[in-house]
């Protein structure tokens, strides 16, 4: 690879994410660190910290998001186990099934789940239905426990990521490791405490801390359940005055320190364990086939797991398909005109044209980005190039709703980038925002391609006369063409999904992406939930029918791109 083409890219990134990653954090921490004068303070940190109401929120939020990714890891364990050792009816239609919670987003899922559970729910009246309550008996199941109600709602969410990071991890350890335990006398779940778990330590990580901080700051969910205690929250209702206001800027600023704190710690904790192994070939290692009442076992805890996970997604279907819907367990009267509805309110038409538009800009922009940081990280000798990997990977540790904030305040007026105030027209900010957090997705399936792809072929190309870049175009870009339209699909999936981003920076109507119109819809009257169910399950189907076609496309290749 061409040095100075390496050090173009290596400029180009840090300028782009100086400027709007970096800039924005600076922004944030002086809004809140900074008085008047121009003085560094901490009197606006101590000042919140010593006010009950917003430690109370902090601490919420800290448990909320150990409880989430705790739910998640009890979830997804199990079931990257079983999929990784044995054999089972169904498995590969279960194993492609475990992705379908990540095609909505929480937020939508929640107004299912309230509708199942709540007062008046299908839940409550199936009890009654059944004499194990009396009629007229009303509970509101997660009103009554709001914490755990978000807590459930984003663990089902979100398992899947920690499943695919848990499977991924399983596929690169060595069987002989285990098989050499067992002959020691080392079994079953001691050998699993003692062998795999620390084996596979890195990826529960790699997986877990996404989790957590995603639930650490998730903004969405609390909304539709009404849990107001919580930093995130706290933070979105501080965006009435930031002008004005201080607090709103320290709460981030705390936020951004915990967010990279947890991830620095867990990285110290966890993530510097690294085990050599010999490859797998070494032994006969691989799935085995159980008798028939264990492997059916095995296919019901599949099934069972992803029965209570698409829970939400039936509820927001059946509110969708619903007239009317209450005190019956299902809805009294069916009606296709929601979906109808859904495709011509004034809210949705453009909602659905502006998340097409932001969502694919953003993900032009990753792929081209993404390409370009991987072939320097993983082909170049330049120095620097693991800083360029550093800078591409750190949006996962920064929280969407951290990073929106700060484009939002160094976008004010009198302001340097006061042009791009999302007040007027947020179009730029949200591409730029979607495309930087979801950017790490695209380098690193971008940089599997390029480790798996031999370099020589690149330099037989350029021996026969081929410019380097030429090389890279004609030959090595389609070999990895399977890696980079995953990498892509999940940038474009995420982004078409993205909430934190949406609900802070669009704040004209003329520009809601798909969830801030959502959760406009779902906070009117009358028949808002309904509409808002129904463009929600739009969107879910929208997605599922790109992840089918794309497991269609690449077969096998699909779960070798989650192999790290």
């Amino acid at each position: 690879m061409s040095t100075t083409f390496a050090r173009a890219v290596f400029a180009f990134t840090a300028a782009f994410f100086a400027v709007f990653f970096l800039w924005p954090i600076g922004q944030i921490l002086q809004g809140g660190f900074v008085d008047a004068d121009g003085h560094f303070t901490l009197s606006f940190f101590t000042a919140l910290l010593a006010d009950p109401t917003y430690r109370d929120a902090l601490g919420n939020s800290f448990l909320l998001a150990l409880a989430a990714t705790t739910l998640a890891i009890l979830l997804a364990l199990p079931l990257a186990l079983v999929s990784d050792r044995f054999q089972f009816p169904g498995k590969t239609l279960l194993g492609s099934l475990i992705l379908v919670p990540m095609i909505l987003p929480p937020f939508v899922g929640a107004i299912g789940i309230r509708q199942v559970f709540g007062q008046y729910g299908a839940f409550n009246s199936l009890l009654i239905l059944l004499g194990l309550r009396p009629e007229g008996w009303t509970h509101d199941w997660f009103a009554a426990n709001q914490f755990w109600g978000v807590a459930v709602v984003e663990a089902l969410s979100l398992y899947p990521i920690i499943y695919l990071n848990a499977v991924a991890a399983l596929a690169n350890v060595d069987p002989a490791m285990e098989e050499a335990a067992a002959n020691l006398g080392c079994t079953g779940l001691r050998r699993f405490w003692k062998i795999t778990l620390p084996l596979i330590k890195p990826g529960l990580f790699a997986g877990g801390t996404i989790v957590f901080i995603w639930s650490f700051t998730e903004l969405g969910t609390p909304l539709v359940f009404d849990y107001s205690r919580l930093t995130s929250v706290q933070i979105y209702y501080g965006l009435r005055d930031i002008g004005g206001n201080p607090f709103p800027f320290a709460l981030v600023a705390i936020m951004l320190a915990s967010s990279i704190g947890i991830y620095a710690l867990g990285k110290g904790l966890f993530g510097r364990d690294s085990y050599a192994m010999m490859a797998k070939a070494t032994s006969a290692g691989g799935p085995r086939r159980l008798p028939r009442g264990q492997a059916w076992l095995c296919t019901a805890l599949f099934a069972g797991v992803t029965a209570v996970a698409v829970l939400p997604h039936v509820g927001v279907i059946l509110v969708a398909c619903a007239r009317e819907w209450y005190g019956a367990v299902l809805p009294q009267a069916y009606t296709l005109d929601n979906f109808r509805l859904a495709l011509g309110h004034d809210l949705t038409v453009p909602a659905i044209a502006n998340s097409l538009k932001f969502a694919s800009l953003s993900t032009v922009v990753d792929l081209v980005l993404g390409v370009a940081i991987a072939q320097v990280v993983v082909r170049s000798k330049v120095a620097g190039r693991q800083v360029l990997d550093f800078l591409a990977m750190l949006p996962l540790a920064v929280p969407g709703l951290v990073l929106a904030f700060g484009y939002l305040a160094m976008s004010q007026e009198g302001r340097f980038f006061a042009f791009l105030n999302p007040v007027r027209d947020p179009t730029i900010l949200l591409i730029i925002a979607y495309s930087i957090r979801r950017l790490p997705y695209v380098v690193r399936a971008a940089a599997a391609g390029f480790q798996q792809t031999s370099e020589t072929l690149e330099e037989a190309a350029q021996n026969l006369g081929s410019p380097p870049l030429r090389a890279t175009l004609r030959i090595t870009l389609p070999l990895i063409t399977a890696n980079l339209i995953a990498g892509g699909l999940l940038a474009f999936a995420f982004a078409m999904l993205e909430v934190s981003d949406s609900l802070v920076l669009a704040q004209k109507q003329a520009y809601y992406p798909i969830t801030k119109a959502i959760m406009e819809l779902f906070q009117l009257l009358g028949d808002g939930k309904f509409i808002a169910s129904a463009l929600g399950v739009w969107a879910m189907t929208f997605l599922g029918i790109t992840i089918a076609g794309l497991s269609v496309l690449l077969g096998k290749k699909l779960g070798t791109l989650f192999r790290v």
